[in-house]
């Protein structure tokens, strides 16, 4: 399990799993929430979304209000009322908790720069620093552990709860604010304390192996993200082959995936959605490339605008899909405003794949089982690409 200190984990605990979710190579934890394209994910006070079930909107909203006038907490109100809903996937944010994660769609965070996984043992291992962030100017260094966050020791603990303490107080501003790291690197233990800072996200990572292949590694789907992803497709040289590595990607907007998708498929379904009954389609855009040899790589961390990204490039026979079976999250969610500010996103539908295949709780199963986190990884993708050149007329060839 691995993530970036991006979005945040509020102090309290809650039910929301859209909350506590973990991207590839970086300690974080926020809501790739599945947004539909045109969602409006910053509602005005006091409106409706007629998007999300109306009782249960409605029962939420009540519960916020009448919390108010008795003095009480609304958003805690509205949380119970989630609950009682049985939304596996709803959660309620306060107001400042909700302009943070819009923030946090927006590829912007507050946070110490880090990099870093959970390994089989438990242990933090930093797996990257950004450069010029906090934690470079402390001279942390991709292969330290980390030990302790502010005196609480972080062995075994989910990935989800380090960030939490990593990433500061939600409801006040965390930037500028210290945070005491216990490192270890050999047989050095020491302690750095670093402040926090603003900083800005690099979601989609491009490099080229010494064998040719490309690797567009992309950690979320944030907003610029998909054009991101076509304009790293279309740099890689005619007839090279790309790996897809969406390890650890929680999603995030669904337009931004449906724009990933249309680097590699020229216009066609990529998935079907339902809002409350209604079906719904989205669509790649013409052009895409079509020809060029592609292996997405996944695991179970592969959540989301992910797996709708996965779902469409394995049904739609453009690549090969190699890793271990994806998290399971094929549900939508989206925003109303309750009173007092805070915002509940409640699911109003599930997506599937081009096929008609249902990935909510079920997951995606690779083409080709890979240890994901195992060091040949990438090699084994590659190994996957010359078979799919030697035959580009069978881009779902497998491998014997």
């Amino acid at each position: 399990m691995s993530g970036r200190d991006l979005f945040c984990q509020p102090r309290r605990t809650r039910r929301g799993a859209t909350l506590t979710l973990v991207f590839a190579s970086v300690l974080v934890a926020g809501a790739a929430t599945g947004s539909l394209p045109g969602t409006d994910r910053n509602p005005a006070p006091g409106t409706a979304r007629t998007a999300a079930p109306v009782g249960r909107q409605e029962e939420v909203a009540r519960a916020a209000a009448e919390a108010m006038a008795d003095g009480k907490s609304p958003v805690e109100a509205a949380e119970r009322a989630v609950s009682r809903s049985g939304d596996r996937w709803g959660a309620v944010y306060s107001r400042g908790e909700y302009e943070e994660l819009e923030e946090a769609l927006d590829g912007r965070y507050t946070g110490v720069g880090l990099s870093a996984r959970r390994e089989s043992d438990g242990r933090i291992e930093v797996t990257g620093v950004r450069a010029g962030s906090p934690a470079a100017g402390a001279g942390i260094r991709e292969g330290d552990r980390l030990r302790t966050v502010d005196g609480e020791r972080v062995d075994g603990r989910p990935v989800t709860e380090v960030v939490s303490i990593l990433r500061g107080d939600t409801e006040a501003e965390a930037a500028g604010t210290a945070v005491r790291l216990g490192l270890e690197r050999g047989t050095r233990a020491w302690t750095e304390t670093v402040r926090r800072a603003r900083l800005s996200t690099d979601p989609v990572t491009v490099r080229t192996r010494v064998s040719g292949v490309t690797v567009v590694q992309v950690d979320s789907f944030t907003k610029g993200v998909g054009e991101q992803v076509r304009a790293a497709v279309s740099r890689v040289p005619s007839g090279a082959g790309v790996v897809l590595d969406l390890r650890g990607n929680s999603g995030g907007l669904v337009a931004e995936a449906v724009t990933a998708a249309s680097a590699f498929l020229d216009g066609g379904l990529v998935a079907t959605y339902d809002v409350d009954g209604e079906q719904r389609a989205l669509h790649a855009e013409p052009g895409g490339d079509t020809d060029r040899p592609l292996v997405a790589l996944v695991d179970d961390g592969t959540m989301s605008a992910a797996e709708l990204l996965t779902g469409a490039l394995q049904d739609r026979g453009r690549a090969v899909v190699a890793g271990s079976r994806t998290f399971g999250k094929g549900s939508v969610q989206m925003p109303s405003r309750l009173p007092g500010g805070s915002v509940a996103e409640l699911t109003v539908g599930h997506y599937r794949t081009p096929s008609g295949r249902g990935v909510d709780g079920t997951g995606i199963t690779p083409d080709l089982t890979v240890d994901p986190a195992g060091p040949d990884a990438l090699d084994r993708a590659e190994t996957v690409l010359s078979g799919l050149g030697r035959r580009a007329d069978a881009p779902s060839a497998r491998l014997p």
